[in-house]
């Protein structure tokens, strides 16, 4: 069974989320294994400097790759990354999955990702040209990741 490992920097507060994210992941445990790692999201005291947000960012890279296990395909999701419909995205998983059999996918902090985050992902992922709270996009990534098991499995989830 593929190991899904989810890095998210910052915690869920609203409930609705907290239990949505719950529903996917019991989902998607039918096909794999799901870890969540929630990352403390450093402290920015002017949001209107650069450096600090850079700072903030490379301290929370840290902690992020460290979380990463090593032999895992790396997934960042950024605004700069590449957007792909279901099947490919499917396609995508279900590659990384006969690779190593263990996915890693980071979500940043409303700041988004330190540029050694990214850098080491094989894959920079964008969901949408839109912008969404990065609390948010947990349930959108996992409701993508849950679709992207159902069209592996051939089952009529997806439309």
């Amino acid at each position: 069974m593929i190991q899904l490992t989810l890095i998210s920097v910052g915690t869920l507060k609203e409930d609705y989320l907290k239990d949505a994210v719950s529903e996917y992941k019991k989902r998607l445990s039918q096909y794999a294994r799901v870890d969540e790692v929630n990352i403390k999201e450093a402290m920015i005291k002017n949001e209107d400097s650069p450096s600090e947000i850079a700072r903030a960012l490379d301290s929370e890279a840290e902690k992020i790759l460290t979380a990463m296990p090593v032999d895992s395909y790396k997934i960042a999701l950024c605004v700069e990354g590449k957007q792909f419909d279901s099947p490919a995205l499917a396609d995508i998983i279900r590659s990384a999955s006969d690779r190593s059999g263990k996915i890693s996918l980071v979500i940043g902090s409303s700041h988004g990702l330190s540029e050694k985050v990214k850098s080491e992902c094989a894959l920079r992922l964008s969901v949408s040209k839109m912008t969404f709270p990065h609390q948010l996009m947990r349930v959108i990534l996992m409701e993508a990741l849950y679709r992207s098991f159902t069209i592996i499995a051939g089952k009529k989830y997806h439309k």
